[in-house]
Order: C-alpha cells, then sequence, then structure tokens
C-alpha cells in the first residue's frame, strides 16, 4: 500500500508537470501568433494629416476605433485611393469589453476635409485614411486616431476559414446576392453555387424565406447588396449582421481554425494599430462581445441633385448627440460643437433648402458614381459645384496636407495632429 506523503508527491509532480506543459503550450501558440501579426500592413500614420476635436467630451474609459472596408478589389490590390463603401465607427468599453458598431451611411452628404462637401465614402480617395478619419471626427464629435482596412476579399477568407455563415434571405436579397457573386468570385477568385430561387416568386420579394447557408463569396455578395427597398440602411445592417456572426464563430472556432483565419485574412488588412498594442490586445480578445450596433444617421432625409441621391441628416447635431448617447452613453449635458451646427447649415444651403428635402430616396440601380457630385470651398464662402471625378485621389498628396489647417476647422476647436 503506497504511502499518503509519497501519492501527495506524485500528484504534486502530476500538476507540475501540466503547469509546464501549458506554459509550453501556451508560449507556442503567443509566438505562432506574434508570427502572424507580421502579415498584417502597419504603416505609420500621417498624424498631421489628422484633425482631431479638442472640444469634444473626454470619453474616458473608451477606446474608440474607425473601420474602413474597400469595395472592387483584387485580393493582391493596394488598400488606397479608393473609396471606403463601408465606414464603422466601433466604440470599446476597456471595463466591460462590450463594443458598439456605428455604421456611417455612405450616401451620406458631409464635409470630407479641405471644404468639400460630397458623399461620406469619398473621404478615403480623397486623402486614405488620415482625411477619412478627419472626416469622423470633425463631422461627429470624435477623437479618432487609430484605424482599420480591410479588402472585402478578407471577408471572403474568414468565413470560408469559419465553416460558411447561416443567414436569412428574401426572394431580391437572392437576386441580387447571385448577381454580385459573379463579379466576387472573380475578384476574389473563390467558387460558389448560386442559390436556387423559389418557383414561384413569392409575393413580397422582401420578406425572409428562410436562412440558408453562404460561403465567403456568398457573404461578401449579401453585404454589397444595397438595391432592395432598405438601400444602403440594408446594406449596413446586413454587414453588422455578418460581423456578429463571424465574431460569435470565431470564439467557438479551434485554434487550427483561428491560425487559418490569420493566415488568409491578416495579409489583407491594413492599420494603424502597433504589434505591440495587437498583441497586448490578444489575452482579453475572448471577453469582448459586440453589444449594440446602429446606423448613422439614425434620422434622415434625401436631397436629389443632379440625379445624385444624397443622404442628409435631420438635422447633424440631432444626429451626432444621438450618436454619442449610443456609443459612450453620453448624458444630456452632451451638447454637439459649434462646427457640427455651422456644418449642418451649410449642407441644408448646398442642397438647396431644406425645402427641397425628400423622405424618400429614388431606388440605386447602378454602382457607378459618375453622377456624384462635389461642392468644393474657395476660402471665400463661395462653392463650385462640379461633377464628382474619379481622378481625385490625385488631390491627397498635394493639396490636402498643405490646405487642410486652412479651413474653418482651426477657429473651431479643432487641432492638426494627434494631440487632444
Amino acid at each position: 500500500m503506497a504511502r499518503p506523503g509519497k501519492k501527495r508527491k506524485t500528484a504534486l509532480f502530476i500538476v507540475e508537470i501540466l503547469c509546464l506543459l501549458l506554459f509550453i503550450g501556451g508560449l507556442y501558440v503567443y509566438g505562432q501568433i506574434d508570427s502572424r501579426l507580421n502579415k498584417i500592413e502597419t504603416p505609420q500614420l500621417d498624424e498631421s494629416k489628422i484633425v482631431t476635436n479638442v472640444t469634444a467630451p473626454q470619453m474616458t474609459g473608451y477606446t474608440t476605433y474607425a473601420l474602413f472596408a474597400i469595395d472592387k478589389r483584387s485580393k493582391n490590390a493596394a488598400l488606397d485611393a479608393q473609396n471606403s463603401d463601408t465606414i464603422i465607427v466601433a466604440s470599446i468599453n476597456n471595463d466591460t469589453k462590450e463594443v458598439k458598431l456605428a455604421s456611417i451611411y455612405r450616401d451620406t452628404l458631409l464635409n470630407i476635409g479641405n471644404d468639400t462637401y460630397t458623399k461620406a465614402n469619398a473621404a478615403y480617395a480623397y486623402g486614405g485614411p488620415e482625411q477619412a478619419i478627419s472626416m469622423l471626427n470633425t463631422m461627429l464629435d470624435l477623437n479618432i486616431t487609430d484605424y482599420v482596412t480591410v479588402n472585402f476579399s478578407a471577408m471572403a477568407e474568414a468565413v470560408d476559414a469559419l465553416g460558411g455563415l447561416d443567414l436569412p434571405l428574401s426572394y431580391a436579397e437572392m437576386v441580387f446576392m447571385n448577381d454580385y457573386c459573379i463579379e466576387t468570385s472573380e475578384e476574389t477568385g473563390k467558387s460558389y453555387t448560386p442559390v436556387e430561387l423559389p418557383d414561384p416568386k413569392p409575393v413580397d420579394e422582401e420578406a425572409a424565406l428562410g436562412e440558408y447557408h453562404l460561403n465567403g463569396v456568398q457573404v461578401v455578395s449579401y453585404c454589397r447588396i444595397r438595391y432592395t427597398s432598405s438601400m444602403d440602411m440594408g446594406r449596413t445592417e446586413r454587414q453588422r449582421r455578418v460581423i456578429g456572426l463571424m465574431v460569435d464563430k470565431a470564439k467557438k472556432a479551434g485554434i487550427t481554425t483561428i491560425f487559418n483565419i490569420m493566415d488568409q485574412v491578416f495579409p489583407l488588412i491594413t492599420t494603424s494599430v502597433s504589434k505591440t498594442e495587437l498583441l497586448n490586445m490578444v489575452p482579453s480578445l475572448i471577453g469582448y462581445n459586440i453589444a449594440d450596433t446602429t446606423g448613422f444617421p439614425s434620422k434622415y432625409k434625401f436631397a436629389d441633385v443632379k440625379n445624385a441621391s444624397m443622404v442628409v441628416a435631420d438635422t447633424l447635431e440631432e444626429n451626432v448627440k444621438e450618436l454619442h448617447a449610443f456609443l459612450y452613453g453620453a448624458d444630456e449635458s452632451y451638447e454637439p460643437s459649434q462646427n457640427i451646427i455651422e456644418a449642418n447649415d451649410k449642407i441644408i444651403e448646398l442642397v438647396g433648402g431644406a425645402d427641397t428635402l425628400v423622405d424618400e430616396a429614388p431606388a440605386v440601380t447602378s454602382d457607378d458614381t459618375s453622377s456624384d457630385v462635389v461642392w468644393q470651398g474657395d476660402g471665400s464662402g463661395n462653392y463650385d459645384y462640379n461633377d464628382y471625378s474619379s481622378d481625385y485621389s490625385d488631390d491627397y498628396s498635394d493639396d490636402y496636407s498643405s490646405d487642410y489647417s486652412d479651413n474653418d476647422y482651426s477657429d473651431d476647436g479643432f487641432e492638426d495632429g494627434s494631440e487632444y
């Protein structure tokens, strides 16, 4: 019969071995993650080109990021000089790890920088992430200094690595998704099987018909749909739904699947967050959860300018106030800055007055941006009204850095650079 003391020593030895194995396993996992983080492109942001809002309330206990997704790009293309058709402000409660996502509707008429008024998704093409971040800071009373940009191909890779997603589809969504899949498949080099349309066609083409298991190409195509009656509002809601499902599924995935996602997706990501910061976030990632999502503006009307439909916040200041309450639980004492009020007045003036705004927009039938318009201020209160140009990305290197500090923001509590 074994002595009690010997049993205790044996048990202690086993515990020590298990702890050593866990430690070695942890080092292995940490090393694997560390090496894979090198696949992410982390260019240095030019902080002199970022306008931050020094008059905005300091949201202690929160970290805010700008998330951009670039559409219509090949898998190996650079993530610059393109419209950011997905713009999301992500607010993280550092204590509770709750994440809130607010999509900025791509067609929202805003001052995107340099006293230039046009659709919000053009800011990224005009001046890269610096100008897109500055637009969010100045138009939404925020102080964002970090961003993440992904190629839409990254979503296809991640979804396939996770084994696909189950999503509800209407007849209309099936039709448009199948159409988009042709282009998405060509861009990503990945295959798909078209969803079979029900026959006969349902009377209500926009009613959900049930859940369908979709692969990466199909999910990306689903996220690009904006031709249904819900337009861009429905598109951004689909995107946020997909993000939530991907996060939930990733939390339950094995380490091999996670490593596979990293290998496929990380090369398609560009971010200003350093590798050290990313590594520090890894241990707590499992605790993050998406608490709620919304779209901005939540109250809006439409302006039809030269056959270009634009979303106009009704009003900008009221929507910004609601956004802060959503992202940070801001109390009633928060009031939007004077810059927000002035921008709202200018937007209403440029579209021809509040009386020209309508509650319903014409149906979107094309992704072509040739009919989009731009109002460019000349510094004296006058605005040139020009057609949208596909060559505007050239302005970034020449005009953005030298002119941006001369606009009205410098007198309204905004500073160049990231100090605030």
